[in-house]
């Protein structure tokens, strides 16, 4: 079975408590159980973490195993700022689709700067948690090509 690397970066395990009006009422437990239901109805093993240490991301994704096929992530608040993470994504071998919850661009102006984006095959922002589900049919369809 082909699996897939889901990470979610720092603060994304809050969801559901931190700033609701923006990311949702969705728990982070509740949503993995989603992420892993959403990915097993595509066909797919989801191998899914989350971290708050971009050193722990950038490992994850040097480590995935060999028979992860696709990268989906939201790198949070580091996808403003971590050239490292953005290396480690541009090393992958397979599409890479960067999700995040909120529509970045209706916020902050120091949100509007993607750092992590240049290593993105595709970029979902503003779906909300549903976007995680969006990427994975893009994995899907990108996959069957």
């Amino acid at each position: 079975m082909i699996s897939i690397l889901i990470l979610n970066g720092p603060n994304l395990a809050s969801l559901g408590t931190r700033e609701p009006s923006v990311y949702g009422e969705t728990s982070a437990g509740e949503l993995e159980s989603q992420i892993k239901s959403w990915g097993k109805n595509a066909g797919f093993n989801v191998i899914f973490k989350q971290s708050d240490s971009e050193g722990h991301l950038v490992s994850a994704i040097h480590s995935s195993p060999e028979n992860c096929k696709a990268l989906i992530i939201n790198p949070g608040a580091f996808s403003h700022t971590s050239i490292a993470l953005l290396d480690a994504m541009r090393s992958f071998k397979g599409p890479v689709i960067e999700v995040h919850i909120s529509q970045i661009h209706k916020r902050e102006p120091y949100r509007h700067r993607m750092l992590t984006a240049g290593a993105a095959d595709t970029i979902i922002s503003g779906a909300g948690t549903y976007g995680y589900y969006l990427a994975i049919e893009t994995v899907k369809e990108t996959l069957r090509r």
